[in-house]
């Protein structure tokens, strides 16, 4: 891997000239933080991913875990980091200080995980999901299920999985059919299987939190008849020492990429004797669990990003530092070659990656300042409803941006790079199997293309999206006026006044009561959201920069910053916005070739 993975003033930048992270510290829930506590803890993070994940990276890929009697096991590099991460307090950090956090903000903790994630994909999806688990607990778990989980969890003793899908089922959780028998005692008795169990099993902590969706004996069928249970791999004896709880690893998935990360088959129950705790509501256990699910989604596309970032600096350096060929008005055979950043098809694929990486990054953050606006508004319904709301309708789109175009900028990276990228001896192949996962993970684009455009967007009439073209008009106002942002300014609002009217035909479809129809070209109106949302980001971050531009002692590198950021949304504007156009007049098209006949089976 390059030896630079990010850029620490790319991302102090966003934080705190862009989306002015600071600001949370005038709120009583934030107030032992400031400057300097998240810059410490960004320099935690950028020690970790130096000296403990960024070393492992290809060999943790070489050496995958293994399943061995029963007992996976993983990668030195694993035990670690965990070790490591958790001593830091890193775990517990995003937590309230009753039990033992922190209370740093997400925005800050989703940054330091930008900052790993970059040097080691695979690593951060160990403490991402024990936070998930036990913010879960935290949430629905009563007194004596904090008592006993959250200490262990937030300390890194033990760690925590999400145990969704199943073989029969997929992704269609309405389908689930793992069984939770009630006990006297008030606990149940689980039976069946989940795959793809990221993290499902390893041999660096005692124990494992697994958080099980499950239906009750006699439950309804369907999506309203699925509860939430905690099932500890090993449950704690009257004498307080950990025992078997009959869940079982029976397989593990040789993938792709992300391979320091085990994906496991397990088995719940298959002696009869796996002991579950329902937490929080009986039959409301995917509402619940929605929690952890949309959390994981704004880490997918922040993963996304960070992988992209990590493929931008490795092909950035190869760029600057390969000679091959000469400039296109100097051909000569006596001339030199020159470095291929000098040639503008090798310095579109590097605008493209940065504007990708970049700009992805600043909506995932702006998501993760939403959660932290939404905490410290917990008191005022109006406020808290008003972060939640933009939350809902943007985390899918993040997660979204944040993946597809995550890809996108990895393979550019790759191209750059020639037949290089495509060898073992860069990292750039293997930042491309990396990334290839996360349009799957938690939902498939498809999935989160429905869910924007048939529940955030038609199923509250629109509101929400009204909501949100308000904060965009609100936040990028101040480009209007600037001769160097008005152009883009006035582009943005342009496409925005489009994607009206093509929103205005999708709820023309909706009336007409065909879901097919409606949903058919879902995953066009993901993509179209995403470059406007993006966009919009681009912009914010050019008021940024020219605010800073305007500053006197403004010299030298910090110069070349600020007018790079401009450079960069000149570019974004100019090659990704324009994209909107063949994409807004396909989903105004009143032709349907995807939809399913008896006759069309045979046409594809």
């Amino acid at each position: 891997m390059a030896e630079k993975t990010f850029s620490r003033r790319n991302l102090d930048f966003i934080l705190f000239e862009t989306l002015q992270v600071e600001k949370l510290q005038q709120f009583d829930y934030f107030k032992a933080h400031d400057r300097e506590t998240y810059g410490f803890t960004l320099d935690i993070a950028s020690d970790l991913a130096k000296q403990i994940m960024q070393p492992a990276y290809q060999e943790s890929d070489r050496q995958q875990p293994e399943l061995i009697d029963g007992q996976v096991k993983v990668h030195a590099s694993v035990h670690s980091f965990i070790k490591a991460f958790s001593e830091a307090g890193l775990m517990a950090a995003p937590f309230s200080e009753t039990w033992g956090g922190m209370q740093l903000p997400k925005t800050i903790a989703a940054a330091a995980e930008f900052i790993m994630g970059s040097a080691h994909n695979s690593l951060v999806m160990y403490s991402d999901l024990c936070k998930g688990a036990a913010n879960l607990i935290y949430t629905f778990g009563n007194e004596a299920q904090k008592a006993l989980f959250l200490p262990k969890m937030l300390s890194g003793e033990w760690m925590g999985t999400m145990c969704l899908t199943e073989p029969q089922a997929g992704s269609s959780l309405s389908d689930v059919a793992t069984a939770a028998s009630p006990q006297p005692n008030g606990t149940y008795l689980i039976k069946g299987q989940k795959i793809f169990i990221s993290a499902g099993d390893q041999d660096v902590t005692d124990n494992i939190v697994h958080l099980v969706l499950a239906r009750v004996d006699g439950a309804p069928k369907g999506t309203k008849g699925i509860s939430l249970f905690v099932v500890p791999k090993k449950r704690l004896a009257d004498a307080g020492i950990l025992e078997d709880n009959d869940v079982t690893s029976i397989g593990i998935y040789h993938k792709m990429g992300q391979k320091a990360t085990p994906a496991m088959h397990l088995e719940f129950g298959a002696k009869g004797d796996c002991v579950g705790y329902l937490l929080g509501e009986m039959n409301r256990g995917l509402p619940h669990m929605f929690l952890m699910m949309n959390g994981a989604r704004l880490g997918v596309g922040m993963g996304g990003i960070h992988i992209a970032s990590a493929a931008y600096y490795a092909s950035l350096q190869y760029a600057q530092e390969r000679p091959q060929g000469r400039r296109l008005n100097k051909k000569e055979a006596v001339v030199e070659p020159v470095s291929i950043i000098q040639h503008p098809d090798v310095r579109r694929m590097l605008f493209l990656q940065k504007a990708i990486m970049e700009g992805g990054l600043c909506l995932v953050l702006q998501c993760y300042l939403y959660l932290d606006l939404e905490k410290v508004h917990a008191e005022e319904p109006e406020h808290k409803k008003h972060y939640n709301q933009l939350l809902e309708l943007l985390t899918p789109v993040a997660k979204t941006y944040g993946a597809e175009m995550g890809f996108v900028a990895v393979n550019q990276g790759l191209q750059v790079l020639g037949g290089y990228g495509y060898t073992e001896d860069f990292p750039l192949e293997q930042l491309a199997r990396d990334v290839r996962i996360m349009s799957l993970y938690e939902g498939t684009t498809g999935i989160q293309s429905q869910a924007l455009l048939g529940r955030q967007v038609i199923g509250n009439q629109g509101k929400t999206l009204v909501l949100w073209y308000n904060e965009v008009g609100k936040t990028i106002h101040p480009a209007e006026h600037d001769s160097t942002l008005s152009p883009y300014w006035d582009a943005l609002m342009t496409s925005l006044r489009q994607f009206q009217k093509v929103t205005a035909h999708q709820f023309k479809l909706a009336t007409e009561g065909d879901m097919e129809v409606l949903l058919a070209d879902a995953n066009l109106y993901m993509e179209s959201f995403g470059i406007l949302n993006v966009a919009w980001q681009w912009l914010l971050q050019g008021i940024a920069a020219v605010e800073a531009l305007k500053k006197e002692g403004i010299q030298g590198e910090e110069r070349t910053f600020y007018q790079s950021k401009i450079e960069t949304l000149r570019f974004y504007f100019h090659y990704e916005l324009p994209r909107l156009q063949g994409l807004f007049s396909r989903l105004q098209e009143d032709i349907h070739l995807t939809l399913f006949d008896e006759e069309s089976e045979f046409l594809i």
